[in-house]
């Protein structure tokens, strides 16, 4: 039995057909519009989860300022008193730094603090992606009253 000979294609012809080209190119869209849209609910879902944790922080921080100082800080000094003592009255009396940085929010905005609060006796919460009281999805609110 005898082979066959390779028969060689001059260089002018070899490559993919604009068929090939566009097989692939409509794979490739397919691919990407199934994975995309998971890709990007996963951002939200991290930024959600990040928003929880720092309003866990925040809220344990303020417990401490307030097993120091016997009350939490008025909504006039707000969170910022965690970073620095306050000046305004009531002043703290056993005042310590409780935080290195007061962080914004996983959207760029500050955390908000209600003293009183509206669902325990101090509030923190972000408002969300669309900074916005309210909201659902990643649009809605996340604060301390949430597990």
């Amino acid at each position: 039995m005898k082979a066959k000979p390779v028969r060689w294609r001059p260089l002018s012809q070899v490559g993919f057909t604009l068929i090939e080209l566009m097989v692939v190119l409509l794979i490739i869209g397919v691919l990407a519009a199934l994975i995309v849209p998971n890709v990007l609910d996963r951002a939200d879902d991290a930024r959600v989860t990040a928003a929880k944790t720092d309003v866990s922080n925040l809220m344990q921080a303020l417990k401490l300022y307030k097993l120091d100082n016997q009350r939490y800080p008025t909504a006039e000094q707000g969170l910022q008193a965690l970073l620095t003592k306050p000046s305004t009255a009531p002043v703290p009396p056993n005042w310590k730094s409780y935080l290195d940085q007061l962080p914004n929010d996983p959207w760029g905005k500050p955390y908000v603090y209600l003293n009183p609060g509206i669902k325990g006796e101090v509030d923190v919460m972000s408002l969300g992606a669309d900074g916005q009281a309210g909201g659902e999805g990643k649009n809605a609110d996340i604060g301390s009253w949430q597990p």
